[in-house]
């Protein structure tokens, strides 16, 4: 955890979860070149946090900030949501992007796997935004959460973990209305971005990996900017957008069928 503080009180400031690599990291930079002070939240990859935060901090001091917590303990997300507050003294905007992804296939799933999945996408996310909700409310803030195409167009052998994620995209249309009219609630869900790291419980195999893209109007993949440049839209430039999750998959939820 980095103890000192933002080095302007009048700076805004993001939080995003699961920020040290992927997806995550490239929202933080995208949010700190267009001037915002951001919290590194991580689990795991420690030194990819530092590192971060060192390069951006190289570029504009005490403007970049990690802190460590498994979101999958029950008490996390109201920790990171004091720590976070401890540090920069507001939060302007929430970025649930922490996510665990793996199949789940009829006849396998068990109890563990349904409360780790729910809890990185469902619960955690929920909890976190009710812990942060006053403090989004004084600035006039707003939550962008990462959803997925699948929390709408089931993909096969992943039952838990569409259904948390339909949680989560449940979750930010109830939010929007709960939160207004002081608190902007949005989502964005990713098609083909980035593929889990081979030789992990996620990977998915190279044919199917095909299969997807050949479904992809575009005819190819996104990247982890495409999501950065989204996410970044609706904090800064959606003043009169709320309750909505952008899909950013290259066209593919408007195909036919499911995976």
């Amino acid at each position: 955890m980095t103890d000192h503080h933002a080095s302007s009180s009048t700076a805004k400031v993001a939080l995003v979860t699961g920020s040290a690599q992927r997806v995550g990291a490239a929202i933080i930079k995208d949010l700190h070149a267009r001037g915002w002070c951001v919290i590194i939240h991580y689990r795991h990859s420690e030194q990819a946090a530092l590192r971060l935060a060192d390069d951006l901090n190289s570029q504009r001091p005490q403007s970049a900030f990690t802190l460590k917590l498994d979101l999958q303990q029950p008490l996390a997300a109201q920790q990171l949501a004091e720590q976070a507050l401890n540090i920069t003294g507001r939060i302007d905007a929430l970025v649930n992007n922490a996510s665990t992804f793996y199949p789940t296939p009829i006849g396998e799933a068990t109890l563990d796997a349904w409360d780790d999945l729910f809890a990185s996408n469902a619960r955690a996310p929920f909890f976190l935004s009710q812990a942060l909700a006053p403090a989004l409310t004084k600035s006039r803030g707003c939550i962008v959460n990462i959803v997925d195409i699948h929390a709408r167009r089931p993909f096969k052998q992943h039952t838990v973990y569409c259904m948390a994620k339909a949680a989560l995209a449940m979750m930010t249309m109830s939010l929007a209305k709960e939160l207004a009219p002081a608190v902007r609630v949005n989502g964005v869900a990713p098609g083909a971005i980035l593929w889990p790291e081979d030789n992990t419980p996620s990977a998915i195999a190279s044919a199917t990996q095909q299969q997807i893209l050949a479904s992809v109007p575009l005819a190819r993949s996104g990247s982890p900017e495409d999501i950065a440049r989204t996410v970044a839209f609706l904090i800064e430039d959606a003043p009169y957008i709320t309750g909505q999750i952008i899909a950013v998959d290259g066209g593919r939820t408007h195909t036919l069928g499911v995976e």
